[in-house]
């Protein structure tokens, strides 16, 4: 039988699921052993398989993975538009399933698919979205100008969204979702399709607006670059969680250099490899073989004479977050398209009945 716990606990503790204590402190977001289950007996899914986390107050913290590895499915039972199967989550101290009116208005929510009217103006956008939340009219106003002007948007206010650029609609989403004063913002792939620079000023307004505010962001990617910004991540894959540390702290993971290379047969090399070097430990990923080893630089001239395989490429270099999910789970993180307007709907419909 699923359970859903209910009774919640202050503060941060052995949530981890590889035994990392958190540090003390009140958390904002709390998730203890949850479970996200589709179907029944045989035939049943687990898409979240009961993991625990917790985010501390003004905190950027990211859950980085494939997509299909549970994090807008963690997301979504989080901003209460899915319920757990099993396990228990808290939100600025309120239940997610006993109390998802008190949730909701203390988050903002950045989806991956646009929810703009793009028939209303910028500033029509954020009047309705403040009339759906009992902002009062003189404070929506205050704020919503403070907001636009800070995400340089207030020049085009008048304008219909339609005529928007798409780095434009995604500010005006942040500022529609700031707009009620939450005290966690989620992000679900908030860049996703984004050309780089467009990324790297969003991502300005972020992190200015966490400086000056105490805001916590909460973001799901799977942009290495993008997850650099967090203080914590959480490696996400397969519904559960395998590492979770600072950016610098999962890279340490990873001893010496990353040495990649590609050779004529990769089955091969690896063997002659393990043969001479026994203390390496090589891996095939994605038609890679991957060494971790001290001094790289110094190491590929004695790895290139000491095996028979033709080599066609090789490389070396410092590790990356991108290096640390290979090493968990022995694959790369590949670039994917943003989700479909039928999985927007279907979330749509998800609220309305809540």
């Amino acid at each position: 039988m699923d359970t859903i716990m209910t009774e919640p606990r202050g503060r941060l503790q052995d949530l981890s699921p590889d035994g990392m204590a958190e540090a003390d402190g009140v958390a904002v977001v709390r998730v203890e052993r949850l479970v996200k289950r589709y179907g029944q007996g045989a035939q049943a899914f687990e898409a979240v398989r009961g993991i625990s986390f917790a985010v501390r107050p003004g905190e950027v913290f990211g859950f980085l993975g494939p997509n299909g590895a549970g994090k807008t499915t963690t997301i979504s039972i989080l901003c209460t538009l899915l319920r757990p199967s099993a396990g228990s989550a808290f939100v600025a101290g309120y239940n997610v399933v006993r109390q998802p009116h008190q949730v909701r208005r203390s988050i903002g929510v950045i989806f991956q698919d646009p929810t703009l009217d793009n028939q209303l103006t910028a500033w029509e956008n954020l009047a309705f979205h403040a009339f759906a939340y009992g902002v009062p009219r003189a404070e929506a106003r205050q704020r919503g100008e403070a907001l636009l002007r800070l995400l340089e948007l207030w020049d085009r206010r008048d304008d219909q969204v339609k005529t928007f650029s798409g780095g434009m609609k995604r500010r005006l989403e942040i500022a529609r979702g700031l707009l009620h004063q939450p005290q966690v913002l989620f992000l679900d792939e908030p860049t996703l399709g984004l050309d780089p620079q467009t990324r790297a000023l969003i991502w300005g307004y972020l992190l200015d607006l966490r400086r000056s505010t105490g805001l916590t962001l909460f973001l799901t990617t799977h942009y290495m670059d993008e997850a650099e910004h967090c203080d914590r991540i959480a490696i996400i894959d397969h519904g559960q969680i395998v590492a979770l540390d600072t950016p610098t702290g999962l890279k340490a993971r990873v001893g010496g250099d990353v040495v990649t290379l590609r050779t004529e047969d990769n089955a091969r090399a690896a063997e002659e490899i393990a043969a001479r070097w026994p203390a390496l430990h090589p891996s095939l990923a994605d038609g890679e073989l991957r060494l971790e080893v001290e001094r790289g630089d110094q190491f590929v001239p004695e790895l290139v004479r000491g095996i028979s395989a033709r080599i066609d490429a090789i490389q070396v270099h410092r590790p990356t977050l991108d290096d640390v999910f290979v090493k968990l789970t022995g694959r790369q993180i590949r670039d994917q398209e943003a989700g479909s307007v039928e999985q927007l709907r279907q979330r749509a419909r998800l609220w309305g009945r809540r």
